[in-house]
Formats: structure tokens, sequence, C-alpha cells
């Protein structure tokens, strides 16, 4: 049911009514005054956002001006809010553009710096602006023992996502430093917390590695071949590596929020992690990984795609709203696959599904897809790319955490803009 506050029909034609001792407002007044059409204005009446009165004897009504004059400060509150790309927030940041179908790192071709730089060296030109050559994480023994033992205790079921973030928050209650939030205090804990949340996790098989590159460590945890050949442990690194920072993701978003309440490392990145588990975002490739195994078992992509559309699902892997062209990170993480042999089967599964697709809308792989030829060609779990993705963007979340450190607290607390009835309104019983 429909509860209009005034049942009033505009009149194209309607005289002023006076602006008098009151401090009432006609109808014209009130429009030109929120500078909307009068038919928005008895919109506004009939959503409880003003309130009116009929004029005695006449076609019209009023408006109290000092609740006109409040609801237009409202509503030049919410069109300067926006970023001028239809209201969406913006945050000045020095790490990450996109554009053009390219993105950079602190100016630097993000590709480029993934295809020669190993993940640890990536992260630490995102956290200090300077290339460290052979840069190498090490995680404290009392924080993998501490995180290993929560990691532990969860249930079998127990999402990736789900034992890193205990995992993070474990490690949180082994360091009594961590309130500190100096540069190179939160530098310090970005440095322990990356390799401790790889070695907290289960190993896929007998063998678990727990040293050397985060990649070589983090293969142990995902895939059941022990001796992975290193066209594969590249492609893995390397998808650390491109998948670091990606602007202001919605994880990333949350990450600034914590920040800018000065929450410290650990807490940010666990406010990261609880975003990441979404369908659009950090699990997307699990759903691409699915995907591309129907299109194997059944060696056609058109009856997958098919029974997708026909369930009025989007499918997966498949575009990206930043990139009108091609992705960049599918680009060059499918060049690094193509040098691995037995993942040349996945590779024609998924332009099978690119090409199929297209007949339909044409779209271009997106990373989800090219990460889900990585886990499936090599022996890994429907969620590694999950796990991939968050290990990755860890780093980059401390990146956006130190940034945020730097600007005035509490700065990402926006206004809200109240649209419900028009206070004050009876108690309900």
């Amino acid at each position: 049911m429909i509860c209009w506050t005034d049942t009033v029909t505009p009149m194209r034609d309607e005289e002023p009514a006076p602006f008098g001792a009151e401090g009432r407002l006609s109808t014209k007044e009130a429009a030109e005054l929120l500078g909307v059409k009068p038919e928005t204005v008895y919109a506004y009446v009939s959503r409880g956002q003003l309130s009116s009165r009929r004029v005695s004897g006449g076609r019209g009504s009023t408006f109290d001006a000092t609740e006109v004059e409040a609801l237009a400060r409202r509503n030049r509150r919410e069109g300067a809010g926006g970023s001028g790309s239809g209201g969406e927030l913006s945050v000045r940041t020095r790490i990450t553009l996109i554009e053009s179908d390219r993105y950079f790192f602190r100016g630097v071709d993000a590709v480029d710096l993934a295809t020669r730089h190993t993940y640890e060296e990536v992260a630490e030109w995102l956290w200090t602006g300077r290339m460290l050559p052979g840069s190498t994480f090490t995680a404290p023994p009392a924080s993998v023992a501490v995180a290993r033992r929560a990691v532990d205790a969860l249930p079998e079921h127990a999402s990736p996502t789900d034992q890193l973030r205990v995992a993070t928050i474990a490690a949180a209650t082994a360091d009594p430093l961590r309130f500190d939030l100096s540069e190179d205090a939160v530098l310090g804990t970005a440095r322990a917390l990356i390799p401790t949340l790889v070695d907290a996790l289960p190993p896929a098989g007998r063998h678990r590695l727990d040293e050397g590159p985060v990649a070589h460590r983090l293969w142990s945890r995902l895939s059941m071949r022990k001796d992975p050949d290193e066209a594969s442990l590249r492609a893995l690194d390397a998808a650390l590596a491109l998948l670091v920072d990606h602007d202001l993701a919605a994880s990333t978003l949350a990450v600034r929020v914590a920040a800018s309440a000065r929450a410290h490392a650990y807490a940010a990145v666990s406010a990261g992690l609880g975003v990441i588990e979404g369908p659009l975002h950090g699990a997307a490739s699990g759903l691409a990984h699915r995907l591309l195994q129907d299109v194997l078992e059944q060696g056609d992509a058109a009856p997958v795609i098919a029974d997708e559309l026909r369930a009025g699902r989007r499918i997966p892997g498949l575009g990206h709203r930043l990139y009108p062209g091609e992705d960049p990170r599918a680009r060059a993480l499918f060049t690094l696959l193509e040098r691995i042999p037995r993942a040349e089967p996945a590779l024609l599964a998924a332009r099978d599904i690119v090409e199929t697709t297209a007949r339909h809308t044409p779209l271009h792989a997106n990373v989800d897809l090219a990460l889900a030829v990585l886990t499936s060609s090599c022996g890994m779990a429907p969620t590694a790319g999950e796990t991939i993705f968050a290990v990755a963007r860890t780093a980059g979340w401390i990146a956006h955490a130190l940034e945020e450190y730097g600007e005035r607290p509490l700065r990402m607390r926006p206004s809200g803009l109240y649209a419900g009835p028009k206070p004050p309104q009876p108690l309900p019983e």
C-alpha cells in the first residue's frame, strides 16, 4: 500500500501562494529552490520528505521554507558527494592507475613488473616505491604455530578464505606490537604476515614446503603434484604479482575504511578477507574453474554455455567493467600458461568458451578464466584461485593501509543521505 502524505494533483498553471509571515513557499517557489520540476516536489511529498498544506480557498499547496531549504542542502551534498563519474566514491591514491585496458603500479606497467619480477619484489615496489631485487619474506615461527593451531581447529568444509581470516586473527594475537602504525612497523608486519598465512594453510598432499619464495610454498598448499616444473611455478608467481592490487576494489575499500579508523594492519587485512568471498570478487575464479571443468568433461563449450544461459546465469570468466577490451592480466597469464604443455587442453577449452559465448555476447576472457586454466591444469581444487587471489591481494591491501595511515583519521566516514519518512513519526504500536 502506498501512503500519501497529501493527496494533491499537481497543476501546470497553479497560482502561486503567498510567501507570507509563516515562511511558506508556493509549489513553484519550492521547485525553484530545489532545482526540480513541480512534479518532483509532489514526489518528495509522497515519499515523506516534505510536508505540504493546502492553500485556503485555492487549488495549490504551500511548503515550509525551512524544510525546503534543508532538503535542498541535502540534495546539494548528494550531488557533490560523487566523483563526477556516476556518483562513485573516489579516493586519491598513488598506488594503482587503470586506463586504456592497461594498469600501472606507481606509474610502471603492472604486466611488465609481474612478468619480470617476483611477487615479493612487486610487493616491495607497491609498499616503498623501490625495487629490491631478491626480496624474501620470512614467517616468524611463533606466529606460524599459533596460526596453524587456529586453522587446524576449523571444520573440514571451511573455505580457504575462512582459513586465511582465522590465520590472520591468530597471527595478530601473537604480535603484541601490532598497534604500532609507523611505516617501518607496518612493513615488518606485511613481510611476516604473508608467509605466515601461506604456511598456516594445510598441505594439498603429504609434502609441505615452509621455506623459499611465496609461490613455491603456496604450491605445496594447492597442488597434489610434489615437484612442479619451472614454467608452472613461474605462472603461479606471476599470477600473484598480477593480482597484487587493482585500485579500489570492494575489498580494498574495506581495508581503507578500517585503516582510516586506525585499525592495525592485521585487522585491515581481515576486513579485506571478509569481502572477497562474494562470487563477484575473489570467489569468481572458482566459478570459472567449474565451468572449465564441465567443458573439458563434455568436450564442447556449447551445451555448457547453453545451460548457463538457460538458467539465467552470467558466464563466469568473461568481461570486466574496467576493461572494455582485453583484461591485461588474463593476456599475460595466458601467455605464460602456453609454455606449460599440460595446460593445452584447458587453454583450448577456455578459447572455446570465449568463442561460443561471442555468438551471444562478445566478451573477452578476464583474469578469473586465466586463473581457472592455471588451477585446472596444475591439479588444484576449484577454490585454489580464491586462495591465490587472497594471498596476492594481501600485499596490495597493506599498501593501501599504509597510504591511508598517512591521511586524516576517519576521513572514510561518509554521511548518510536520509531518505526515510520525515520525523517525528508516531511511536509504533
